[in-house]
């Protein structure tokens, strides 16, 4: 059966703009971990210090850079980090899957340094690679100066673009395994996740934690209950572990995962038809569910198109549609 959508032809320009750089003060963001939509949040564009929140992204780039399976060589400057470790000797040989899942679990800022300088060739150039794929991921407010997340004025996030830092993560099963393991045994010796709600509670999945003098204490979480998926992040809020069940229960409660499109073939235009491959799903809440609207955005020439789905006009969530023209 071919259905029929209204259907453009455009070339889209967002242009975004950023508050500046703001003192120390609490924030939350909670988005949909599906099409990281911001869902609640306060302060969220405000940026501020993430400390160690920063290695959801060290994580995210070591692995699309190099993977889980080299034996990475701790130099002298990775085992003389200051802050958390996991307490690493100059001139050992350690798996990365091993340095990744200190990092994650027991937030070792050696393994931080270990895994830059294998990968960036030095600590610069890691992070130089760092801030690039922030970049490529439209992460316009967040600066990194070390992987570790130890503070410098420069090094900057905001809980909205943190909270789709470990979307993106999440989107990684290599990522998502080792940030969801509670227990790592790793020959002479384990390793308990310093996230309590993911070691705890079953609506939490994965996440990381952070903590310094000048942050705070800052929390990412990604939570999951009848098929929604959300994620939480807290920056400077030293009731972290409440305000997190507390937040993912009232959007858990709030919205609804409603499938906006079914998946088919759509007539959307004379001679052009496009195929959704999949439903696409949305959270939504009762009164959002009025103003949902759809369009297609078709190429000119050859290639996919996009099927976007809009409230109250903006675009909240997309996906890749296959053209065939007549």
């Amino acid at each position: 059966m071919i259905k029929r959508i209204s259907a453009i032809m455009a070339v889209l320009l967002f242009v975004c703009t950023f508050p500046a750089a703001a003192s120390a003060a609490q924030a939350y963001a909670v988005i949909d971990a599906e099409t990281g939509r911001l869902l609640k949040g306060a302060n969220e564009d405000a940026r501020l210090p993430i400390a160690s929140l920063t290695k959801i992204w060290t994580a995210l780039t070591y692995i699309d850079a190099a993977g889980t399976d080299a034996a990475v060589t701790v130099s002298k400057n990775a085992s003389n980090q200051e802050g958390s470790s996991i307490y690493l000797r100059s001139g050992e040989k350690v798996s990365a899957e091993k340095l990744l899942y200190g990092l994650m679990l027991r937030s070792g800022n050696d393994a931080a340094a270990a895994l830059a300088e294998d990968a960036g060739g030095s600590v610069e150039g890691f992070v130089d690679m760092m801030n690039e794929k922030a970049r490529l991921a439209g992460l316009e407010s967040t600066v990194f100066t070390n992987p570790s997340g130890l503070h410098d004025d420069l090094h900057l996030s905001t809980a909205y673009e943190t909270a789709l830092m470990l979307k993106y993560a999440m989107d990684n099963n290599s990522l998502k395994k080792i940030s969801s393991t509670t227990l790592y045994n790793y020959g002479d010796g384990a390793w308990q996740n310093k996230h309590r709600l993911v070691r705890g509670e079953g609506e939490a999945v994965a996440g990381k934690t952070g903590f310094t003098k000048t942050a705070g204490r800052t929390l990412a979480t990604l939570f999951e209950k009848d098929g929604k998926r959300v994620i939480v992040v807290t920056l400077n809020d030293g009731d972290d572990w409440n305000t997190h069940r507390n937040l993912s229960a009232e959007v858990f409660r709030s919205y609804k995962k409603v499938i906006v499109a079914e998946q088919g073939t759509y007539q959307v235009l004379p001679g052009i038809r496009a195929e959704l491959e999949k439903p696409l799903a949305v959270l939504l809440s009762e009164k959002e569910m009025e103003d949902v609207s759809h369009a297609a955005i078709i190429p000119r020439g050859a290639g996919d198109g996009i099927w976007q789905v809009r409230l109250d006009g903006v675009p909240i969530a997309a996906a890749k549609l296959k053209i065939e023209r007549r």
